[in-house]
Parts: structure tokens; C-alpha cells; sequence
């Protein structure tokens, strides 16, 4: 019998990863051209030509045991120093070896973070909408997520709801931006006032209230929009970074973290943090790619391949009658739904052969969302459904 704690998370696995296979059912039936899966935010542009021949540079030219064997649970030194020099290039920071932990993905450094902050019954604040595994994240380490509700005018933070819901059990706010699902940045001003809550309730409490911001979709942003790095704003923030997205290496699990000397109990907290890598059965970050996108830092992925899908399919949407905030940032459009239960309406687009998540797996019920990380003919063939799907609600 397995343990009640894997039972609950079992019974509410993710519903994004049932829909990926729902779809891979429905292809087997109709043709995987003639089903429309927006479900998964797996990129489809290819990484950029750099990783591939770095990926071979690497194993031909490093020395023997250099490239395979463990190292430090950090992660290699010469890797992570070439990382904080980056950041320090591009936000005025000033980083080094010691400030970055390379993690397996985004996911692997959030569990990595939490497992070194939380006791029993801390409290995490996110907002939603938000990315459905933070609950999971948090419950794993028996830590309870506080849900701020979602601002559906612009889907920036609600900030004087967050702002009451902290109390002496916080102990950290998780913020994605660009955000999945909606794609809205969070403005400067946004993260102005959220450090200046935060650095008030700290003094009125006389406690330490950690930052974390998830930053997997950072460089995938239009229209010359400018993502705030956060640890110039607040002095106790930390960044989870992942490749998934800005090299679309989602399957090879590399990304890390960012831990200034400013945070509170910086060192105990590195200590920390190196641990958890080895508890939570990680050791370190994959050998191979660690010294690979060292090598690629400023690569970058075709951002206008994304663009072109953003502007067809959120303009085509919208001359259908569906409402939507335009996405700044990431591959996803969050979609007002044409009913109030959201998940009835993704049920509806399935009789079309499109697959779309329910806003309220991310906490904000009447929306739905759409990956639009997907190939430009995909989202053409898809157009009449949604078309017709649309006129069955008028």
C-alpha cells in the first residue's frame, strides 16, 4: 500500500500530463494532423546549433573523468563562475561561483529550495494563476501553499490581498513571471511594491520572508518587454533559472539557482541547499550539459518562430469572439473561457480535437490554456475548430 501522502498526489496528478496523453490516444484514431494538442508547454523550436556542437566539443575535448565523473554537489566551479559572470554582464549583479548551485531543471531547484527552507506548517504564498506542481512542491515537504487570488483585469499580483495573507508562518513567496499560464510579465512597478510589502512585514514580524522567483521563461519575452531581475529589488530573493525553455533543452534537466550573499543565513542556507541536491537523490546536475551551456550562454532560440504563433493565434482568437490578455512573455494565451466551468469547456474543444487545460488546474477557474509552443501549421489546421467551437456558445 503506498503511502497516504503519495496517495493525495496521485489523486491529483497533474492534469496537464493526462491531456498529453489524452492527445497521443486521440492521434492514434484520427491522425496526429488532425489533433490540435496545446496542452504541454514542450517547445517545439530547436535548440540552437551551439548546444549541438558544444554537446560534441565537450566529449572531445575535455579531459578523461572531466566530463562524467561527480563533482562538488554545486555543481563544477568553471561552469558556475561562467554563470554568475553572465548574470553580472547582463543585471549589474555581482555574483560569483559561490552564489550559483546548478539544478536538474527549474523544478529540481524549487524542490532543492524549499526542502532547505520549510518546517512543518510554514506557509508559501504564490498567486494565481500559477503553475499547478507548486502545490505539490510545497505539500512534499510538508509546507502549506496560500493561494493570493488572481487579478483577472491585467493579471498582475493582487498585492493588497498578499499583503493581508502574510503572517508569522510565511516563509516564502513563489512568483513566475513571465508567467505560466497567462505570459504577463510582472511589471517593475509590481515588484517595487511587492519588495516594499515584504520588507515591511519583516521588520513587523522580525523575520526572514524568502523570495523565490521561477524563471524558466525569462528570455522569452516580445515586444522589447523587460523582465525585473529581483534580486536588486529585495534582499532575501532567490532565483530558480532553467535552459528548458530559453534553449528548448526541456528533457535534458539543466538549470540552477541563484543564492546571494545577502540573503539571510546565506551560509547555512548554500550548506543547505548542497544537501538537499544529495537528499533528494540528485548529487549534482548532469555532468555532460552542465559544460555544455556554459559554452552557450548568450545562444539564443528563434524567438520570432514563437511570436509569429502568438500573433495568430491570440488575433484569430479574438475574431472569433474569445477574450484574452495579450501574452508578454513565455508560449501560452490564457483564454476566458465561453462558459463558467472551464473544465466543460475543455471538454467541448476535445470534440473538435483540441486540447486545452483548465484554468483551474493553475487556480483561476473560467480560463483555459493554450501552448502555443507548437508548429505554425498545427495552430492553421486548428483555426476552424476553434471557429466552430466558438460559434456553438453564441
Amino acid at each position: 500500500m503506498i503511502s497516504d501522502k503519495m496517495m493525495e498526489f496521485v489523486k491529483n496528478s497533474s492534469i496537464i500530463r493526462a491531456m498529453f496523453e489524452e492527445g497521443k490516444r486521440l492521434a492514434n484514431i484520427y491522425g496526429s494532423e488532425n489533433v490540435y494538442d496545446f496542452s504541454l508547454g514542450n517547445p517545439s523550436v530547436e535548440p540552437p546549433i551551439q548546444i549541438k556542437e558544444a554537446l560534441i566539443d565537450v566529449l572531445n575535448e575535455e579531459a578523461p573523468g572531466k566530463v562524467h565523473g561527480y563533482m562538488n554537489n554545486s555543481g563544477h566551479e568553471d561552469v558556475r563562475e561562467s554563470i554568475a559572470s553572465f548574470i553580472n554582464k547582463n543585471f549589474g549583479t555581482s555574483f560569483n561561483s559561490n552564489n550559483i548551485i546548478m539544478t536538474v531543471g527549474a523544478a529540481g531547484g524549487l524542490n532543492v529550495i524549499l526542502k532547505s527552507l520549510l518546517n512543518p506548517g510554514d506557509e508559501v504564498i504564490t498567486f494565481a494563476p500559477y503553475f499547478g506542481e507548486y502545490r505539490n512542491y510545497v505539500g512534499n515537504f510538508d509546507g502549506k501553499l496560500v493561494v493570493v487570488s488572481p487579478n483577472t483585469s491585467n493579471f498582475q499580483p493582487n498585492l493588497d490581498e498578499f499583503e493581508k495573507s502574510i503572517s508569522r508562518k510565511t516563509k516564502a513567496i513563489i512568483i513566475n513571471s513571465p508567467n505560466n499560464p497567462t505570459g504577463v510579465v510582472y511589471s517593475e512597478e509590481t515588484i517595487r511594491k511587492l519588495a516594499e510589502i515584504l520588507d515591511r512585514k519583516q521588520t513587523e514580524l522580525n523575520k526572514s520572508i524568502y523570495l523565490i522567483s521561477d524563471e524558466p521563461y525569462r528570455e522569452l519575452v516580445y515586444d522589447n518587454v523587460e523582465v525585473p531581475y529581483l534580486t536588486k529589488y529585495y534582499k532575501n530573493a532567490i532565483i530558480g533559472y532553467s535552459f528548458s525553455k530559453s534553449l528548448s533543452l526541456p528533457g535534458d534537466r539543466i538549470g540552477y539557482l541563484v543564492i546571494p550573499n545577502e540573503v539571510d543565513d546565506y551560509k547555512n542556507l548554500l550548506s543547505a541547499a548542497n544537501v538537499a541536491t544529495r537528499i533528494l537523490g540528485f548529487v549534482n546536475a548532469p555532468s555532460l550539459i552542465q559544460r555544455a551551456v556554459a559554452r552557450c550562454l548568450d545562444a539564443k532560440v528563434d524567438l520570432g518562430i514563437y511570436n509569429r504563433n502568438r500573433e495568430l493565434l491570440y488575433n484569430s482568437l479574438l475574431s472569433y469572439g474569445y477574450e484574452c490578455v495579450k501574452p508578454q512573455g513565455a508560449f501560452y494565451l490564457f483564454v476566458k473561457a465561453l462558459e463558467e466551468d472551464d473544465k466543460k469547456f475543455a471538454e467541448a474543444a476535445k470534440k473538435h480535437n483540441i486540447l486545452i487545460v483548465p484554468g483551474s488546474s493553475f487556480g483561476c477557474p473560467g480560463y483555459v490554456r493554450i501552448a502555443y509552443c507548437v508548429d505554425y501549421s498545427t495552430i492553421e489546421r486548428s483555426l476552424p475548430g476553434f471557429e466552430r467551437l466558438a460559434s456553438e456558445y453564441r
